[in-house]
């Protein structure tokens, strides 16, 4: 299972990506996500691109291993934490 840390940084990053446009507030933050506390207010049924283990099983299994899948992940999750800090 794909282990996230909650960080909310994913969600706060939304805009210019076509399949989260629906979910975009306009301020490129996504419309579920409680800016209180970095948690999804639809995580039980949250949309399938949001759900790294779900996506890989739906449209990635075939293309490459589940670990490279979520190497992918981690790798634009520490991308987004780099661009915070500057």
């Amino acid at each position: 299972m794909f282990q996230c840390d909650c960080c909310g940084l994913c969600c706060r990053n939304i805009k210019g990506i076509k399949l989260l446009a629906p979910f975009d507030d306009g301020s490129g933050t996504c419309v579920y996500l409680d800016r209180e506390n970095n948690l999804c207010t639809v995580y039980g049924s949250r949309p399938l691109v949001c759900n790294v283990d779900e996506m890989y099983d739906a449209f990635f299994r075939d293309k490459m291993t589940r670990e490279e899948f979520y190497a992918l992940n981690y790798d634009a999750c520490k991308k987004l934490k780099r661009q915070q800090k500057n």
